[in-house]
Parts: C-alpha cells; sequence; structure tokens
C-alpha cells in the first residue's frame, strides 16, 4: 500500500493530492502501483540502470575531477499529462517558437521591434550572442531555430510557466527516447492499459524538418559533434544513427569552392544540412575563435552564401538569452498578434536601477541567473544559500548587474519518485522539444527531469539531476 502524506506540502503534486487522492489521469497507474510487488519494482529499477551502462547512455560533467562518466538517474515513476493539457502546451509551445524565429529574422533584417522600442537595442545588439556577421543573411523559409527546447515548470498554483527558452544546442531529447523504451521494456503491461501517446516519431521528424531547411532536393544531411569528450556526445552519435546520416568532427568536414564537402571512401561529399551540436564560438576558426580546433575552416563563408544550413542557425543564441527572455511575451504581441498562451516566470532585471534594489534587499528569497549561463552554473537559489554565498553574489551584483536577473523561487510541482527510502515526493520541470521545417512539429511528450535530493530544485543533469518518462495521455476518458 503506497502512503503519501501531503498534507502539509505547498507544492502542486502532478499525481496525489493534499487530501491523500490521486488525481483522475493517474486512475490506472495508481492502481497498477498499488497492487505492484515492491520489491520487483526495485529490482527493475537496479535492471533499468544496468541496461542504461550497457547501451551507454552516459553524461560527462564538465568539471569532473574523476573525468568519469556517469549514468543520469533514471526513475521509473512516469509523469503523466492529460490531453487536454498537453493541447494547451502544444499550442503554446508552437506560439512561443514562432514568435522567437520572427524575432531572430526581424533582429538580423529590419530591426522593426528595435526601432519600435519594445526590445531595447542595446540589450541586443551588445548581447554577447549577437552576430554581426547574420545581418541581411536571408535563411531558407526564414528559419533559425530549428530545434528548440522549451523549458517548463508548474507553480504552486498549478499553472504551467516557461523558465527558459533553449534555441542552441538544446539536448536532452535522446533520453526522453531512451525513458520511454526502458518502460516499455520494463512494464508492457501499463502499456496495454493506456492509450499513451508514442515519441517514437521524433527521429524521423527530426530527418525531415532538416530536409526542409534547404530548398535542395534530397540534401545530404550530418550531425556534427565536437566530439566524444563532449557532454552530450551520446545524444549527438544517438540521433544521427536514429536518422541514417553521418556523425562526423571537424575533421571529416572542409571547404573547397565554395561549397562543405565531406570526407568518405568513396571520395568527397557535398553537404548540405549541418546539424551541428557545437557553439557560434567553435564553428569557423577564421570567423570566430582562432584557437577553435572543432570547427570547419571557411564554413561562415560557405553559410552566408546559402550553400549549406546549419542548423540551428549562427546567432539564435540571442533569442534564448536570459536577458531576452523576459521580452518573449510582446513579441508573441508584436509579430502575431495574439496573446501569449504561455506565462513567463516573473523576472527582474538587474540592469535596471529599481530591480537591482528589489533584488539585492530580498536575494534570500530569490533565484539569481547570470544571463548567459547555462545548465545551473552561475545560478544563485537565494532560500538554499549560505551566508556567505549570499555576500558573494551580491558583490557581483554590485560589480556587474547586467550579467544577472532574478526571479521568485518557484514551487516547483512535485512527482512521486523511487529514492533509498521509498516513495517519495520529487520536485521536476519539463522541457518538450519543437522542430521548425515547413511546419512545427512537436511529438507529444518531451524530458521530464527530476530533482532526487529532497527539497533541491535543481533538476539539471549536470547537477546531480535524473529523468522520468513523460505520458501524454490519448483522449480524455482519463
Amino acid at each position: 500500500m503506497i502512503n503519501i502524506d501531503l498534507s502539509d506540502s505547498p507544492f502542486f503534486d502532478e499525481m496525489l493530492m493534499a487530501e491523500g487522492q490521486h488525481r483522475s489521469h493517474y486512475d490506472a497507474y495508481w492502481q497498477w502501483l498499488q497492487q505492484a510487488d515492491q520489491q520487483a519494482v526495485q529490482r527493475k529499477k537496479e535492471e533499468a540502470a544496468l541496461l542504461f551502462h550497457r547501451v551507454g547512455i552516459t553524461f560527462n560533467v564538465y568539471g569532473d575531477d574523476d573525468g568519469a562518466e556517469r549514468l543520469i538517474p533514471f526513475d521509473s515513476v512516469p509523469r503523466i499529462i492529460p490531453a487536454k493539457e498537453w493541447q494547451m502546451l502544444d499550442r503554446g509551445i508552437r506560439q512561443r517558437v514562432q514568435a522567437l524565429n520572427c524575432f531572430l529574422h526581424d533582429i538580423y533584417h529590419d530591426q522593426k521591434i528595435l526601432k519600435a522600442g519594445l526590445v531595447p537595442a542595446e540589450q541586443v545588439l551588445a548581447n554577447e550572442q549577437y552576430q554581426p556577421c547574420m545581418q541581411g543573411v536571408d535563411l531558407h523559409r526564414d528559419t533559425y531555430a530549428h530545434i528548440a527546447g522549451t523549458d517548463m515548470v508548474r507553480g504552486g498554483d498549478g499553472e504551467y510557466y516557461v523558465l527558459e527558452d533553449n534555441l542552441r544546442t538544446p539536448s536532452g531529447v535522446s533520453y526522453m527516447l531512451e525513458n520511454r523504451k526502458m518502460m516499455m521494456r520494463l512494464y508492457p503491461e501499463l502499456f496495454s492499459e493506456q492509450r499513451i501517446a508514442p515519441v517514437s516519431r521524433y527521429p524521423s521528424h527530426l530527418l525531415q524538418t532538416l530536409r526542409e531547411s534547404t530548398p535542395v532536393n534530397d540534401p545530404t544531411v550530418v550531425v556534427l559533434t565536437p566530439g566524444r569528450f563532449n557532454s552530450a556526445y551520446f545524444e549527438h552519435s544517438f540521433l544521427a544513427q536514429q536518422m541514417g546520416v553521418e556523425l562526423v568532427e571537424s575533421v571529416d568536414l572542409f571547404v573547397k569552392e565554395g561549397a562543405v564537402f565531406m570526407r568518405t571512401t568513396a571520395g568527397p561529399c557535398k553537404v548540405d544540412v549541418i546539424y551541428r551540436r557545437l557553439d557560434d564560438a567553435f564553428l569557423d576558426p577564421l570567423a570566430f575563435r582562432a584557437d577553435s580546433m572543432l570547427g570547419v575552416p571557411g564554413l561562415l563563408s560557405v553559410y552566408r552564401t546559402g550553400n549549406v544550413v546549419l542548423a540551428n542557425a549562427i546567432g539564435t543564441g540571442v533569442a534564448d538569452d536570459k536577458s531576452i527572455y523576459p521580452y518573449v511575451p510582446e513579441m508573441i504581441r508584436f509579430y502575431l498578434s495574439e496573446d501569449p498562451i504561455l506565462n513567463n516566470v516573473p523576472t527582474w532585471q538587474c540592469r535596471k536601477e529599481k530591480d537591482l534594489s528589489y533584488v539585492l534587499a530580498n536575494l534570500e528569497k530569490m533565484v539569481v541567473k547570470e544571463v548567459h549561463g547555462a545548465g545551473g552554473y552561475g545560478m544563485l537559489i537565494g532560500p538554499k544559500a549560505s551566508q556567505a554565498e549570499l555576500a558573494t553574489f551580491r558583490e557581483l551584483l554590485r560589480a556587474r548587474p547586467q550579467n544577472y536577473i532574478a526571479q521568485d523561487t518557484l514551487a516547483l510541482s512535485t512527482c512521486p519518485t523511487f529514492v533509498e527510502e521509498g516513495l517519495a515526493p520529487r520536485h521536476i520541470d519539463l522541457r518538450p522539444f519543437a522542430l521548425t521545417g515547413a511546419e512545427i512539429r512537436l511529438v507529444p511528450g518531451g524530458l521530464t527531469r527530476v530533482a532526487l535530493s529532497q527539497g533541491s530544485l535543481v533538476v539539471n543533469s549536470s547537477q546531480g539531476g535524473g529523468t522520468k518518462d513523460t505520458w501524454v495521455l490519448e483522449d480524455d476518458a482519463c
């Protein structure tokens, strides 16, 4: 008999209500869970870890002194989303991705939103992620962010909030796919009892999106990886294998006569689309960092002529920079003449004197983030911080306020999770993936990340977080 007491919890739980009852869309799973042999469930958890190791689903953590690859912990309690709720999320993500692509095209062309004063010009033009070399460059279908990963959380009020728009090289989709495979392997009976929307179409959607990113008929598509020491190398190789395209490194590509070629045993092969999994700064040592050994000399010149497509486009990072995030609702109204479907988290921009004063006065209650930071690095969670950490961040904020934003500490929703002491609530977020080609495509689901330590709000895998399978139910009967 499962018994989790949430009567004193201030958090929204995805499965349970404070009264101890489960939510209706968890009916079938709850009944199964009540009858399940808990020792057998524990054995299957150990089996899952072994299988993930054998498959090689690991994650490199930068700065790890051991230099070891880590297994991202997998939790077998799914996060379940009812059909109507997913339909709302789907519409909201499509709307947001469409507006962000409009914004990127605009700032690299007419800059109407800057002239209208809706986004401060200095926030864009002086942004580290803004690439002047993209000014006036026309892209096929005006698409910059072909692949987007939208991070969302659910607050204590039960509402979803967008936390970040990841438009550069969003990771995690391989874990979404492998988590589903693992759940279907370990618990096939659960899938025969419920109508759970499949996510397996993602690789074919991705390939179709990449093929649609160029006007070339029957294009050659490759995945460009920095190499096996990159934290997401498993994902790079996984996606290339799933799409049936070549996984290449910089040494495999070269530029000649205005085109990019891949070295093959049959001779040079012209490349039309590169799904690049490295940052702008490393793409071309002739144009960006001269010390980069990861990029392809001359790639930018070919890209600017339209003879090769990069997904995502160079310069997309400016749109998912945390300093630009507060303006996304205005972008939606400006470009689409629609009201935003998804909410932003209320955000203080520390470059503004009034906002900075508020943040400094309430630092113990706030989350502070570096505007260019990622992966949970460069971040302060006020309620969990020591006095020394708070003092350090006060100095940082006063020294470089433009480098930070701040948000109220969100009461992230929880979901029951298997931990050492049994089943217990842990905080989670959600990253669905949107693909933009001739149309915007989403598979119903995403990567649910879970903070495995009690009380922790940091779900990033680089900070010790785990993952769950995300189920979207195909009808509203549940």
